[in-house]
């Protein structure tokens, strides 16, 4: 028989089998329902026990603990707290099976038969794992990890329980991660949304602040634990970010040992050579956690073309085409330490550490024209440099009570750090009915920001309250100066009529209150957050203000429901505001192009969303899961473009000018088709209504947002891995006036364990049949149209080598409470 009608017939049975088992599963799952139901008032019995590791005897935090009938149906499904402790409800009286699952150990079993207990409340004692050493001949261990989980108000996706993330930076993993896409520049979008906050271990870090693509793409996946999207952030977090937020956890839990994970990896023709890592150690009461890494990325020359068409008292015509490369080096550093001073008293302390550089060339050729006749040209070459630092500081006291468990009071102060120069050499030659001189534009922005926090939580009953209070001080800066060559004497002047400094403080103080209710199947969070925001803003040089005092109110609330079947509901509200960034209100007007500037605007004002939600999730062997959102702001401030037919030129900036709505959703879908075959899927659909009037033009950008991601797994033998990934995006809008096309891309990976669970080595290769990818963004205003069209490098291959080390089993003491500064637009 062929070798394919083999295969054919094996899944067939395979299907078969599987269907016959559901099927008995379902129809024995409805017999004992309603048996249960058919009992008159079932009495609850409360089951409790710790779990210990069977040679060290410490603690397994977050172990699996299911609850079975005698036939293996799972009606109920928990984890054990961080010490290892654990407590369940059953009904009874009925033979029930515990079972004990922690990853990295074998399995446990125990029978429980309620009917022959007298008191309601039963204590197991300890339970003892025995933790799995080696692999015995002929015998495979496996145990299944989920890769997302929900809870009220986010979702989870553990990176360690995707293979790919061995041979994948964060950023290629970004794709398959609900409510993530990411667009046609590597720019990563919650919901269709730029606006959102991203978090390193549930902390702010200047780090990300304005490098979020290159830091993301320089960080090797398998260095991170997991990522979580927070899409109804609760009253503890500031209200900045209209899509929620992304926190990216790298340290895990330990006790005295240490850990870590080592990466190196090399990408070319496109990209380059990077290296990452991080480690976790524990001693008695002190701990420490680190993570770092490197990258050199080079976008070899590419061409890039623009098209102007401008309408009046005659249609002109702008062509500029010409080359452009660049190279970029990132590096990037973390740490957390913790001390335990005694059972009550715990200090703690984060620093982070991050810079880069880049260096482009441009040239380009430009010809304005009516009909036939040729109005103006030049040729100009652009020699740009940037570069840019962030550190930020903090540390935390928590204190603890003897009395209540659960109550903390923690004291926290941050400081940050940051600031990012550019620099641009522009000469032009071939002058044809044009005046310009060759000039130098230098941007030179800080930030710096000082923090003081408090937090109060406890526990009544089941009641878990929060409550702090929070004063953020800060001021940023923007110098830009402005030079022209002036023939006499061969130098560069500054031109004071396009210089400036622009300075700009904001203050925000705060105060929330949150509670968690917890109950056998139903989890609430709701809670308000009020801020005060006081804003002034200065140009030094002509001696202008621009001032802004504001108060807000934030509520939220998530809800979710557990199901018995290991499913779940939730449902949610938020409010959430965008504050205008630096980057957004910096006047800095970017005249490398000389007939297309950018600038920001300093008196913008903020933006509020309102969003509901609604999420399905289901993580048994068919892993579903699904959301629904609608959002509404006013007064957005979106990116405006408007055309200057006495200069020819085109601006671009910010107005508080739109209204927008959207209604979105949400599908992840993972199966194990067999074995060694596993397909995931994760699509994202939004209709955007968009609507304002810049130039006093009434405009609408209605459009349909999708993207889809579909990977396909293969674990074969002897540690073998494959994995095949189709990733797409369909447009996406510009602003108010424009919109930027989508992409299809495909990748393939191959990865072998040279030590199981130590030693990697991984294969990666991008667009293999397409080598370069046409970005096309297309804009529209009173009186023009344009194009803009450039050609980056698609299809390359790049290479990984990842290392484990260490043992871990317990946890890093972080405080409770700590700064999230999160209320900063992108």
């Amino acid at each position: 028989m062929p070798k394919n009608l083999k295969f054919l017939k094996f899944i067939t049975n395979r299907i078969m089998k599987l269907t016959i088992k559901i099927t008995l599963l379902l129809i024995i799952s409805i017999v004992q329902t309603n048996l249960l139901l058919a009992q008159n008032t079932p009495d609850e019995y409360q089951i409790k026990g710790l779990i210990v590791d069977s040679a060290s005897h410490g603690y397994l935090p977050f172990a699996t603990v299911r609850i079975k009938t005698k036939t293996g149906t799972v009606i109920k499904a928990i984890a054990s707290d961080k010490d290892g402790k654990f407590t369940i409800n059953a009904s009874g009286p009925l033979n029930y099976q515990l079972s004990f699952l922690v990853l990295g150990y074998y399995s446990k079993t125990i029978s429980l038969d309620l009917s022959k207990k007298e008191t309601k409340e039963i204590d197991l004692g300890t339970i003892y794992l025995a933790e799995q050493l080696k692999t015995l001949n002929n015998v495979v261990i496996t145990g299944e990890r989920p890769m997302i989980s929900q809870k009220a108000d986010r979702i989870i996706y553990d990176l360690k329980a995707d293979p790919e993330s061995k041979v994948n930076s964060v950023l290629d993993m970004a794709p398959k991660i609900p409510y993530i896409t990411l667009d046609g520049q590597n720019n990563i979008l919650l919901k269709g949304n730029s606006s959102f906050k991203v978090l390193i271990n549930g902390r702010p870090s200047a780090s990300l602040e304005g490098n979020l693509t290159a830091i993301l793409k320089s960080m090797p996946a398998s260095t991170i634990e997991k990522i979580e999207v927070i899409t109804i952030p609760p009253s503890k977090y500031d209200g900045e970010g209209l899509a929620g937020i992304i926190n990216i956890i790298v340290s895990k839990k330990i006790s005295d040992g240490y850990n870590g994970s080592l990466n190196i990896n090399e990408s070319l023709p496109a990209g380059g050579p990077g290296a990452g890592g991080s480690v976790t150690v524990k001693n008695g009461n002190f701990a420490i956690s680190a993570f770092g890494g490197a990258n050199l990325n080079n976008n070899p020359q590419t061409t890039y073309k623009g098209n102007r068409l401008s309408y009046g008292n005659a249609i002109n015509r702008l062509l500029q085409k010409g080359l452009q490369k660049s190279d970029n080096k990132t590096g990037y550093f973390g740490t957390e330490l913790s001390y335990s001073i005694d059972s009550l008293n715990l200090l703690s302390g984060q620093f982070n550490l991050n810079g880069g550089r880049s260096s482009g060339f441009i040239s380009q050729s430009s010809e304005l024209s009516s009909g036939a006749e040729l109005l103006q040209g030049y040729d100009l070459l652009n020699y740009n440099k940037g570069k840019n630092y962030g550190v930020d500081a903090a540390i935390n006291y928590q204190i603890g009570s003897k009395k209540i468990k659960d109550q903390l009071l923690t004291f926290s102060y941050q400081y940050s750090n940051n600031a990012a120069k550019r620099n641009g050499d522009i000469d032009l030659s071939n002058l044809i009915n044009y005046d310009q001189k060759d000039y130098k534009q230098y941007d030179h922005q800080q930030f710096h920001e000082n923090t003081f926090q408090l937090d109060f939580t406890t526990t009544v009953k089941r009641v878990n309250i929060e409550a702090g209070l929070k004063s953020i001080l800060r001021s940023s800066s923007s110098d830009f100066d402005y030079n022209t060559f002036n023939d006499l004497n061969g130098q560069f002047e500054s031109d004071p009529e396009f210089s400036n400094r622009y300075t700009n403080s904001q203050n925000v103080f705060s105060a929330y209150n949150s509670y968690r209710y917890a109950l056998k199947a139903w989890s609430i969070i709701a809670g308000i957050r009020v801020e005060q925001t006081v804003i002034r803003g200065d140009f030094v040089n002509d001696a202008t203000v621009a001032n802004q005092n504001y108060f807000n109110a934030f509520p939220s609330i998530a809800i979710n429901k557990n199901f018995k079947d290991q499913s779940s509901l939730s449902f949610g509200f938020s409010q959430r505001i965008r504050r205008p960034s630096i980057k957004r209100l910096n006047p800095y007007i970017d005249r490398s192009n000389p007939l297309f500037e950018s600038t920001g605007n300093p008196n913008l004002r903020p933006v509020l969303l309102n969003d509901i939600q609604a999420n399905y999730g289901n993580n048994k062997k068919l892993s579903i899961n699904v959301g629904l959102n609608y959002s509404f702001m006013n007064n957005l401030d979106l990116q405006v473009v408007n055309f200057d037919p006495i200069t020819q030129i085109t601006r671009t900036t910010y107005e508080n000018t739109g209204e927008s709505s959207s209604l979105g959703a949400n599908l992840s879908i993972s199966y194990p088709i067999s074995n060694t075959y596993k397909v995931g899927l994760n699509g994202n659909a939004m209709y955007l209504w968009l609507a304002g009037n810049p130039d006093g033009i009434s405009v609408t950008n209605d459009l349909l947002m999708y993207s889809l991601s579909i990977s396909n797994s293969f674990d074969l033998n002897q540690g073998w891995r494959l994995n095949a990934t189709l990733n797409g995006m369909s447009n996406s809008p510009t602003g108010l006036q424009g919109t930027t096309n989508g992409y299809v891309s495909t990748s393939f990976s191959i990865s072998k364990e040279l030590i199981t669970n130590k030693l990697s080595l991984g294969a990666r290769f991008n667009n293999p049949f397409v080598k370069y990818r046409n970005n096309n963004s297309t804009s529209f205003g009173k009186e023009f149209s344009q194009s803009y069209t450039s050609r980056d490098y698609f299809q390359n291959c790049a290479f990984s080598l990842n290392y484990n080390f260490g043992r871990l089993k317990g946890g890093v003491n972080k405080t409770r409470r700590n700064i999230t500064n999160n209320d900063i637009a992108n």
